[in-house]
Parts: C-alpha cells; structure tokens; sequence
C-alpha cells in the first residue's frame, strides 16, 4: 500500500498520519505539503513526519504528476482552510481548494491509483433552518471556502469511474487537539479563551447551530474512506461526516466549556444580528456506510482535552488570536516578512 497524503502540515494532517501509520504499519506514506505551518508546533516531543517514509515540500498549484507513479490512495488535505482566509485570499482559495483538486485527481485517475480521498465540508449548506440537511439536499455556500468545496464535489464526480474511486467526506467543524494546533475553531477558540482570560464573550446571540467533530475522528473516518468498497456507497459518494449527537448552537457550545474550565463566565451578545452561517446536518448515512468508524469522541471528553493540552504548554496570553495559533495570522506574517507574495507562493 502506498499513500499519499496532500496537505499533512496542517491541523489534520497529524492525526491521519499516526492514524494511517497504526492502520497501515508496512505501507508507505508520503507527505506533501508547502510547509506554511510547518514549524506550528504544539504538545509534541518530534515533528508528526517522522511516522512518514517521506516528506516533500510542494505547491499544489505546481503539483509534479510522477508523484503519483505507484500510489494506490491519495489523500486530498490542502485547503486555505476558513472563512477569513477564504475572504482575504479568494482567488488562492479557489485555486487550492478547488482547481488544485480536481487538476491531481485526474492526474490520479491517469496514473492508476485506485482511491482519492477529499476532505470536504458540511459548511456547504450555509444557512439552513429547519431538520438536519442530509446529502440530497440543496447547498447554500456563503463563504469562498465553502464554495470551493461545492466546485470541487461537482467536478470530482465525473471523474469517478469503476477503477478509480472518489470520496468527498463532508466534515463537521473540526475540533480538539492537534501537534499543529489551531485555535481560530470555534470550540478550540472557546476553550483557549476559558483558559486565558475566564471567559467567553459570544459575538453573535448564540443561536446558529454548528455540528463538530474531533479531529482524531476525522482521521478514522478518512482511513475508512482509503478503504472504502464501490459496493458501499458507489463509485463516487459525498457523505456527511461527523454525528448526530455532535449538532449544537454555539451557545450550548461556550456553557459546556464554562461548565468544565473553573471560573469561567459565558456572555452572550442578544443584540447581535442573526449569524447567517447556521446548519444542522443528518449524519445517518455516514452511520449506515461506516459503522466501525463512528466517531468515539464526545463534546466533554474533547473539551477536557483541549484544556489539559493548553494548561500544559502554558497558554496565557490574552491576545492569542493575534498569534501563531491562528492560521491567518501566520500567512499575514510570513508575507510582512517578505517570506509569501501576494498568491502566497515562497519569495525564493
């Protein structure tokens, strides 16, 4: 088995390497990444690569096709992976979360690899009251990154064939514990500001709801898509990712950190205008198609995690959306340095 994982220098990426390496102990594993957030570091004795028998660095904009000579899986990571990063660097965004893509995964298909994974997004439904959106229903994108992810689906499907299968898991927020950890998630944010300042002061008036998932299941559920049979769920699927039990309103959110964290004081802004970005989604099919890869993580366990973690590395600065916890933060400063141009392409 030989796979090839796009993207593994970011949130993610970690965990689906410790992952595929337990999974897979012969196989070989290949990163390929452009190494933004490569030096993030948290909570970790040795860089996640190690599990890896190769890291290369790269752009997927200039992907090398004989890269894929031999792979029998690859696993599609790279993304600018928010909407602040998708409002700031939009055309970037459609290149790398959509165009990039869908470009490998027709090289992919050429070069004969069997399985191409694709971290999608259940922010594709945008706004969306009422009962939990399933896969049949209508996408509302509102965001750059989660048109991207729309675009991508649409043109990955026509490339699935019988010899070449396509994945799309559409993720639930992701949350938890990462050795290259981001805080600007809304639970991860939460957490980190119960731990620094005691306290969470909501923006918005709490009510949009956001399902989440634990970044460690993400990572089962993409091993589950490596290995996923035609005959179980076809050629080409989208499904859901995530849980049923995981859809709450970000208020439920804040008092559930509130509850574990000591002293913490919740806020809520009731004359905040509606956030438009609120869905609950159906996660039943992704229970049908996976049933040993459900996720295993709850909101308290995962709650409790991330406290413990950012207890232990010391986090107390106040100001720690202006930090290297915050993906945005990090491109806005390796481009004052001079380091990324304007497409954040490497000034060498």
């Amino acid at each position: 088995m030989k796979i090839l994982i796009i993207g593994n220098m970011g949130y993610v990426g970690p965990g689906v390497i410790a992952q595929l390496r337990s999974t897979y102990p012969d196989a070989e594993l290949i990163g390929f990444d452009i190494g933004y957030f490569a030096n993030q570091l948290t909570g970790t004795e040795f860089i996640p690569e190690v599990k890896l028998n190769k890291q290369i660095f790269g752009d997927v904009r200039h992907f090398p096709a004989e890269l894929l000579q031999g792979v029998d899986a690859v696993v599609y990571l790279a993304a600018i992976s928010n909407d602040p990063m998708g409002a700031k660097y939009e055309e970037v965004t459609l290149e790398v979360n959509y165009r990039s893509c869908v470009r490998i995964a027709g090289q992919a298909r050429e070069a004969g690899v069997k399985s191409f994974v694709f971290a999608s997004s259940c922010s594709m439904y945008g706004s969306a009251n009422g009962d939990a959106k399933t896969e049949h229903d209508s996408l509302n994108p509102l965001t750059a990154y989660a048109r991207s992810k729309v675009f991508a689906e649409k043109e990955l499907e026509p490339l699935a064939t019988n010899d070449f299968t396509v994945t799309c898991l559409r993720f639930a927020t992701a949350c938890g514990m990462s050795n290259r950890l981001r805080l600007d998630l809304v639970l991860n944010d939460f957490v980190a500001g119960a731990v620094v300042a005691k306290e969470i002061n909501i923006l918005s008036d709490g009510t949009p709801w956001r399902p989440l998932i634990n970044v460690l299941d993400m990572a089962r559920a993409i091993e589950w898509a490596i290995g996923r049979d035609q005959a179980n769920g076809g050629k080409f699927l989208a499904v859901n990712t995530g849980s049923n039990q995981w859809n709450y309103q970000v208020k439920e959110l804040a008092e559930a950190v509130g509850e574990i964290v000591p002293g913490c004081q919740v806020t809520v802004n009731e004359d905040a205008p509606p956030d438009k970005r609120s869905y609950k989604v159906n996660f039943d099919l992704f229970e049908k198609l996976a049933p040993n890869h459900q996720p295993i993580y709850d909101l308290k366990t995962s709650i409790e995690e991330i406290y413990k973690s950012l207890s232990e590395i010391g986090l107390k600065d106040p100001k720690f959306r202006e930090s290297k916890y915050m993906r945005l933060k990090v491109l806005a400063g390796l481009q004052e340095n001079g380091h990324l141009d304007d497409n954040l392409s490497w000034n060498w």
